[in-house]
């Protein structure tokens, strides 16, 4: 999508445009996450931002690891240490 001009109203607020809105798959009153890359003001939305988090964990985590079933192993191994 082509960059858009848009203008900066009271309070610091920053109307984005329907169309962006909607090829984000954001609406009034969603949550978004904003940060300054190389100068630049990026917006995502929660889901995309969720995307990118799963995608970087996924080059450290093995084939077929579930993270989640060897935590519960060794909280249950510690308990019976205990």
């Amino acid at each position: 999508m082509e960059a858009q001009r848009v203008r900066i109203v009271e309070g610091g607020k920053l109307v984005i445009p329907a169309a962006m809105r909607r090829e984000l798959g954001i609406s009034a009153g969603d949550t978004v996450m904003v940060d300054i890359d190389h100068g630049e003001l990026r917006v995502r939305s929660i889901n995309k931002a969720l995307e990118n988090a799963r995608s970087i964990l996924r080059r450290y985590i093995p084939e077929g690891a579930s993270l989640s079933d060897e935590l519960i192993a060794d909280r249950r191994a510690e308990a019976e240490r205990e």
